[in-house]
């Protein structure tokens, strides 16, 4: 098979795609065949080695975790599913080696929800890791109906999601981003406000007696997420651990076939917009990630391994 891939921690030049073996079906695993996988933050710092200290590495890596395809064969013990079947997975694995880009990847029955036929392929493989993120955040947040919520980041992949997850769910969104995405904020039913200097007093603007929630997306704005929190606020991050300091939670998803599988019905059913950013081949996966680091993405970026 053909697959991206790194021998070595370092910059995005490491990546190279070779050909691989097709990988072995274990007990308990679904091999996909992928036609899309796409890109999160959390992959180019892998390949910088941001995780060696957490997660055993085992070289060459082949980078990715989000997937959308069609199940070519299934493990031993995996009644679940079957070969044709179209599916999508946040395909996180223990370790750091066999991962999405490449035009095979086996998969843990844990981490694999079913395609609804209303998703396309390329929302199927922008939902999993960074809706799933979402979703859990606002899970620990234990956001509801009435309260008020400011998701900082609120244009990036895992924010679009946020808020209107945050939404579905009851609540009234406040969401920072730059000037120039309010007008989408607005159009998913979120108040925008202007990230930057000044930000505390803008939201308490708009929420005088203070937020009940806030998520926090992008990490640095722990000072004002603490300044605009009412009396007995929560508030979480998956960006910076420090939260957990001043009573916070710092957020850390695991795959959930279910969670996933509500999220992608629900995108299914029009009740959750997917937004792709870019689209790019296997061969571009390196400079996919260089538009990523440059931390302007409003959406997902999505690689095309097969149609």
């Amino acid at each position: 098979m053909r697959a991206v891939t790194y021998d070595r921690f370092g910059d995005v030049d490491t990546l190279s795609v070779n050909d691989l073996p097709d990988p072995k079906v274990g007990p308990g695993e679904v091999l996909v065949e992928v036609r899309r996988a796409s890109v999160n933050p959390v992959d180019w710092k892998i390949v910088g080695g941001g995780l060696d200290p957490m997660m055993n590495t085992v070289f060459p890596v082949v980078p990715g975790w989000d997937v959308a395809g069609v199940v070519r064969s299934v493990g031993p013990d995996t009644p679940e599913f079957s070969p044709g079947d179209e599916v999508l997975a946040y395909a996180r694995k223990d370790w750091v080696q066999a991962g999405t880009f490449a035009e095979l990847v086996t998969v843990p029955v844990r981490a694999v929800a079913r395609k609804p036929a209303g998703l396309g392929w390329d929302e199927a493989a922008a939902l999993p890791l960074a809706g799933l993120t979402a979703y859990r955040t606002l899970q620990r947040l234990e956001v509801g109906e009435g309260d008020t919520v400011l998701v900082h980041a609120a244009a990036g992949g895992v924010g679009l999601l946020g808020v209107q997850i945050a939404r579905e769910l009851g609540a009234t969104v406040i969401g920072t981003a730059s000037a120039g995405n309010h007008a989408r904020l607005r159009d998913l039913g979120v108040t925008p406000v202007e990230y930057g200097d000044g930000l505390a007093e803008r939201v308490r603007a708009v929420a005088p007696d203070g937020v009940d929630a806030v998520a926090d997306f992008v990490g640095g704005v722990l000072p004002d997420t603490l300044a605009v929190l009412a009396a007995g606020g929560r508030h979480a991050s998956i960006a910076d651990p420090t939260v957990e300091e001043e009573g916070g939670s710092w957020i850390w998803v695991r795959p959930d076939a279910e969670e996933l599988q509500w999220l992608a019905d629900l995108a299914a059913d029009g009740r959750l917009r997917v937004e792709i950013a870019g689209r790019y081949g296997l061969d571009e996966v390196a400079e996919a990630f260089r538009v990523s680091q440059e931390g302007h993405v409003s959406g997902k970026l999505v690689i095309t391994v097969a149609d």
